[in-house]
Order: structure tokens, then C-alpha cells, then sequence
């Protein structure tokens, strides 16, 4: 199976030690990120992968090579200029069945084979992983109508929201919506294949989730990967 990982970003919000390291480099206890996710995908046979680089690509190349201390074929696909988190697809040869994109930041139990399956089950252009996110408001929330007239006060609610996971399965035909060398962002190719009324799958996932895109994320992710790390990478004869 195919598999794209988006790792060319600048994590800018892990500021200053992505001035030096990439975002999947990043390590979580004794590995990098990156290189749980590329474990996580071997297990559940995505062992064709293609990391998409662009902001200090060497040192990822340098890391992680051809893939073989993985089990796993590697290959890379370098934006010249930030084409977003769509873009860098139309740049990956020979997508010609179903691939996955994820982002090489996260940490997640996910199941990605249970994903695979529920995809083609449901006969969709594109699936979307989606988790269930609570946002508590801690302030009292005044909705209005047009007219400045009070229509509720709520105090200290919390929202429910179902959030992306960053974490896509496509089938190859969602190319065409893509023009190579130019900027997309990956909730704008959804608008594009719902405006043509193509099919946009939603996989919800109610295990664990992160993406590492803060300081107090990424000690966080630590923290859950040195009490959980069998959860994460299961030894070989466990369930995933």
C-alpha cells in the first residue's frame, strides 16, 4: 500500500528547536515522531512511503534513508517553493490506486488498516479521519441576533466539534482536482470534490490522538509515549 507523509512544514509553533530540527524529527522518548508513524504504518501494510520535504529536507533524508531499518520502501518528493498540505500530492509518480497522506506529526492509536477498509466499503473518493473534540468556552458566552437583541446567555459552555486528525485516505482520481506547482491546502481540495459532488467519507476514530503542534503538546506526547508505549508500538504477535 501507498503512503504519503507531509513533513516539509517549519513548525513554526515548536519554536526555537525547529530553527534546527524538522518537526518529525522531533523525539518522542528514545525515536523521532516520524519514525513512530512510518513503524505504525509498516504494521498495518502501508510499506511503500514517500515523504514529502521542503523546509530542512536533508536532515530527514539523512534519518531516514531508503527506508530499509524500517521494513519499509522510502522515496521523497521535494517542493521547491510551500505548495500547502494538498499540493505536494501532484508531485508523488505513480498513484494509481488507493494512497494514504497523513502528516508526520502526530502520535495516535488509530487503526489504519480498520480505516482502509471502512474506505473501500463505502465506495468513497476520499476519507477523512475524524476524532471528537471538546472546547470548553471559560467565560460567559452572549449570542445576539441582527438587531443587538440578546438571544441567549450561556455561561461557560462546551462545544463539540468532530476535528480533522490529519489523516486522509484518497483514491487516485481526487489528482485531477490538484494542479501541480500550485498552493492547495487540503480542506480546500475537499471543497473542490464536494462542489462536484464527488464523495468525502468521514472515518470517526475514538481511541487516542495528538498532534504535536505546541510546546505543552509535545511534552504532552512524551509524557503518553514513556507510560503508553506498547499502545503505540505494540510487539510483534499483540493486537494494534
Amino acid at each position: 500500500m501507498r503512503g504519503i507523509i507531509l513533513a516539509g512544514g517549519k513548525g513554526a509553533r515548536l519554536a526555537p528547536y525547529t530553527t534546527v530540527l524538522p518537526k518529525p524529527l522531533m523525539p518522542i522518548g528514545e525515536m523521532p515522531i516520524l519514525e513512530i508513524v512510518i513503524r505504525q504504518l509498516e504494521r498495518h501494510g502501508f510499506n511503500d512511503l514517500t515523504l514529502a520535504v521542503g523546509y530542512l529536507a536533508e536532515l530527514l533524508m539523512a534519518y531516514c534513508g531508503n527506508g530499509g531499518k524500517f521494513n519499509v520502501k522510502l522515496g521523497y518528493s521535494r517542493e521547491e517553493q510551500p505548495l500547502g498540505t494538498a499540493g505536494p500530492i501532484a508531485l508523488v509518480q505513480d498513484l494509481d490506486d488507493t494512497f494514504l497522506v497523513m502528516n508526520g506529526d502526530l502520535l495516535t492509536t488509530i487503526d489504519y488498516g480498520a480505516m482502509l477498509k471502512y474506505h473501500r466499503e463505502r465506495g468513497a473518493l476520499a476519507t477523512i479521519a475524524c476524532y471528537q473534540r471538546d472546547v470548553k468556552i471559560d467565560l460567559g458566552v452572549i449570542e445576539v441576533d441582527s438587531d443587538n437583541w440578546v438571544k441567549n446567555y450561556i455561561e461557560k459552555p462546551t462545544y463539540h466539534y468532530a476535528v480533522s486528525m490529519g489523516i486522509y485516505l484518497f483514491e487516485p482520481a481526487i489528482l485531477k482536482y490538484i494542479v501541480p506547482n500550485q498552493r492547495l491546502d487540503l480542506p480546500e481540495l475537499v471543497a473542490k470534490l464536494q462542489d462536484a459532488g464527488e464523495r468525502v467519507n468521514v472515518f470517526n476514530f475514538e481511541g487516542y490522538w495528538l498532534d504535536i503542534g505546541r510546546h505543552d503538546d509535545y511534552e504532552r506526547a512524551i509524557d503518553e509515549f514513556a507510560r503508553h508505549r506498547g499502545e503505540f508500538l505494540p510487539q510483534s504477535g499483540q493486537d494494534s
